[in-house]
């Protein structure tokens, strides 16, 4: 019984610790972070479109070299 105790008594000192260490983190603001968004979303974006050419051109040369 006494394991069952020093798992739990550990398990609130840890969230109590996890808790007092999120109070201390610098949160960003809503405008932060939507524009950290956009900039996420529109590089994400931007590299979908460079892999999906570049997959285009290799298939187009494969397509030749094996011809």
């Amino acid at each position: 019984m006494s394991k069952i105790s020093n798992s739990i008594g550990g398990l609130r000192n840890f969230i109590g610790e996890v808790k007092a260490e999120l109070k201390k983190c610098a949160w960003p603001t809503q405008s932060e972070l939507i524009q950290s968004t956009g900039v996420v979303i529109f590089s994400v974006i931007l590299l979908a479109v460079l892999v999906g050419v570049s997959d285009l051109v290799l298939m187009q040369v494969m397509s030749l070299i094996i011809r």
